[in-house]
């Protein structure tokens, strides 16, 4: 299963890159062996004029460019779910058949109504808003801590 990061914007060099690209590396050679591989695709920020026109404009670009695939939406009004059932959602999606997933990071405004109405789930990083940057980060590792549980590792919550 592909599994995809699809964040509106270009992420910059730096610590956040760095990390972001340690987790994918860990994620990508540790999921193969579960059935799971990994991509980031970025998407450019709308220019409209205003924050409605701006999410319609990023999330018809997303979606057009990801279909067939499974949304989940990151979305601060979303759901919260921890590691362990992050992982077995991914395991359902994965023994169920799903070919493709796309976690998806709207732009500055959000992801918009095109990417919530199409979103299997919405899933939240907590209450509090962060940087497109760190939600990056955050979703990559909370991804290889999945392939990690998924794989038998010994989990220190359980």
């Amino acid at each position: 299963m592909l599994i995809t990061i699809a964040a509106v914007g270009r992420m910059k060099t730096g610590a956040e890159r760095e990390l972001l690209d340690r987790f994918l590396d860990r994620a990508g050679a540790a999921g193969r062996q579960i059935g799971l591989t990994f991509a980031v695709r970025e998407f450019p920020e709308s220019r409209a004029a205003t924050p409605a026109l701006r999410k319609a404009q990023e999330g018809a670009a997303v979606l057009d460019a990801l279909a067939p695939a499974l949304i989940v939406a990151l979305d601060e009004g979303g759901k919260g779910l921890t590691s362990r059932a992050f992982a077995d959602r991914i395991a359902a999606w994965r023994d169920g058949g799903e070919a493709n997933i796309a976690f998806v990071i709207g732009g500055a405004d959000g992801p918009g109504a095109p990417i919530l109405e199409k979103a299997r789930i919405r899933l939240a990083f907590g209450a509090m808003t962060w940087p497109h940057q760190l939600v990056r980060v955050m979703l990559t590792e909370q991804l290889y801590r999945a392939v990690t549980i998924l794989s038998g590792h010994p989990y220190h919550r359980d």
